[in-house]
């Protein structure tokens, strides 16, 4: 389980949002000023993947303005990469998304974030981490299944209030609500106020 633990560290080769190849981006080294998003998609040039892609780069401003870095991992080099960010999207592409898309070539950094299946492809895992390094969220989609990206900023959203007020963070909880103590009385007093709302 990577939860609660640091996020394996790794170094590798990555096309960057301004589409220079650079032969070390470190993970450590390129953390958001509070925190960083890591995902895994299968391969370029498929399906459900530009459709992730193309959602994060979409919600790119928003993940920055939380002071939050967004990078991407699949198994294909540096080359497939490339190629695929100048291909238009309405030929297949994903365009000039804005944030890094590392090579896996070895698998190795999916091996150690536990998302290889079959020692093929990396299923859809999203990995969300805090300043220090640990992971605070994960979730693995298997391959059809296309994940949320409003999901993940309400778990960013849900990290940064917990990291600033030291509050929990109820079902459902979003961005502006009320938190909840991390006590007895404090579950009490929050059920209290909006269990018919849960």
């Amino acid at each position: 389980m990577i939860v609660t633990n640091k996020a394996p560290d790794f170094t590798a080769t990555a096309v960057l949002g301004n589409n220079e190849i650079v032969d070390d981006f470190n993970l450590y080294e390129n953390f958001g000023e509070k925190g960083t998003v890591v995902f895994f998609y299968p391969l370029d040039f498929t399906f459900v993947c530009p459709s992730e892609i193309i959602a994060f780069d979409h919600r790119l401003s928003e993940f920055a303005d939380r002071g939050i870095n967004v990078i991407g991992i699949s198994i294909d080099s540096q080359f497939s990469h490339f190629a695929w960010k100048n291909t238009p999207v309405n030929e297949g592409g994903i365009g000039q998304v804005r944030f890094p898309l590392v090579a896996d070539l070895n698998k190795q950094i999916a091996r150690d974030f536990d998302v290889l299946l079959n020692e093929s492809v990396a299923l859809r895992g999203s990995f969300l981490i805090d300043t220090d390094g640990t992971v605070r969220h994960a979730v693995v989609n298997d391959l059809p299944l296309g994940r949320n990206i409003d999901e993940m900023l309400r778990m960013v959203d849900s990290m940064l209030f917990t990291n600033e007020y030291g509050e929990v963070c109820p079902a459902g909880w979003h961005k502006g609500e009320e938190g909840m103590k991390a006590s007895t009385d404090g579950v009490a007093e929050y059920l209290d106020k909006h269990a018919k709302e849960l």
